[in-house]
């Protein structure tokens, strides 16, 4: 799949899932091919797919929702804070984030908050009417995840720390390829 995909014969994936770290996109590890290898012969290691490859790119990030800068952390704060005032108004609980079986519980890999703090921040901009002030939708979405065991005792790094980007909009793609080493 890998091939076909570089060779512009098949599209990218875009996941979809309601525990996605950084809402609906098609998922890049920024400047770590070794961990999204890990990533990839863990998911044939569950059966999920038949053989693990890496994809490359060379991507621009355009209108970018980057987590790792103020301004878009208080941005998802706010959809955050509209999020649960649309859940209480349906009666409906707030979707939280959970460890998957087997994980340490401060993984909490499962993202369904996250998730669906993205979408809805993702729908009140696409749903706002044309006009002067319309805020253009993210192409992109970049975010800091720590994951794993301390390096070593005592520290603040962990063992996949990473630094994750979500493309929600292809045209981001520049170019695609077999990263060296992986």
């Amino acid at each position: 799949m890998a091939a076909e995909i570089i060779n512009q014969r098949a599209e990218l994936i875009h996941s979809d899932r309601d525990f996605d770290w950084l809402g609906p996109g098609a998922y890049f590890w920024e400047s770590d091919p070794v961990r999204a290898r890990e990533w990839a012969e863990w998911k044939v290691g569950r059966g999920d797919y038949k053989e693990a490859a890496v994809v490359g790119a060379v991507i621009d990030l355009r209108n970018c929702l980057d987590l790792q800068n103020a301004e878009d952390r208080e941005l998802m704060r706010a959809a955050h804070g509209s999020f649960a005032i649309v859940q209480k108004k349906s009666g409906l609980p707030m979707p939280v984030n959970k460890s998957a079986p087997g994980q340490p519980n401060a993984d909490r890999i499962l993202r369904y908050l996250d998730c669906a703090v993205f979408r809805h921040l993702h729908s009140i901009i696409d749903e706002q009417p044309d006009g002067p002030y319309r805020v253009e939708p993210f192409d992109t979405v970049r975010g800091m995840f720590t994951e794993g065991d301390a390096l070593y005792e005592g520290c603040g790094f962990t063992a996949r720390s990473h630094v994750q980007l979500a493309v929600r909009n292809n045209a981001c793609i520049l170019g695609l390829f077999y990263p060296p080493a992986t």
